[in-house]
């Protein structure tokens, strides 16, 4: 009888833990998993997944971190012109395809309270540099994330603080680019 007990209680722990983080892509995400073994479920980054292959990034994002990873959806690259996606996973891209890939990333653990109070302790913007080197401008409106690019383009967090072993994913609608 003790053993369904603590059966039960550690499968409602576990129900509760779980509903912590939200799905991503139709998938669950786990927080006991790192950043790659949960994004290759999810059915909204396969596009993301095969940049991060090519680009040779899978064991820098598998690493210890922490990382923030501003990871865009399938929807977020089909906004790029015709024929872009192709082009950057080409092995003569590599460089192109890091530094846009390398733009996304940030060298820390920033849930989005953090990158509020990091907007509010700035006035209203907060620039966050990423391991690309390109500057990001991070406001937000209400619960709502919003990145500036090098370019000017506005990135919008859909789906924010999705807690990886090694750091935590915000989902964006669209590519961070460095300034041209």
């Amino acid at each position: 009888m003790k053993q369904i007990a603590l059966v039960a209680a550690f499968t409602a722990f576990a129900g509760v833990a779980q509903a912590e983080n939200p799905m991503v892509g139709g998938a669950p995400m786990f927080a006991t998993k790192n950043i790659v073994e949960n994004a290759v479920n999810s059915a909204d980054h396969t596009t993301l997944v095969a940049a991060v292959q090519a680009a040779g990034l899978v064991e820098t994002l598998q690493g210890e971190g922490p990382f923030t990873v501003f990871a865009p959806t399938n929807a977020a690259f089909d906004r790029l012109q015709e024929g872009t996606v192709e082009a950057l996973l080409q092995p003569e891209a590599k460089d192109q395809l890091t530094q846009v890939l390398t733009c996304h990333v940030v060298a820390a653990d920033a849930m989005s309270g953090a990158i509020k109070g990091m907007v509010d302790d700035d006035g209203g913007m907060h620039v966050v540099p990423t391991l690309g080197g390109c500057m990001l401008k991070a406001t937000y409106d209400g619960d709502r994330i919003m990145l500036e690019d090098e370019r000017g383009r506005t990135i919008n967090v859909t789906i924010a603080d999705v807690e990886q072993s090694n750091g935590v994913i915000h989902v964006v609608d669209r590519l961070i680019l460095p300034a041209m």
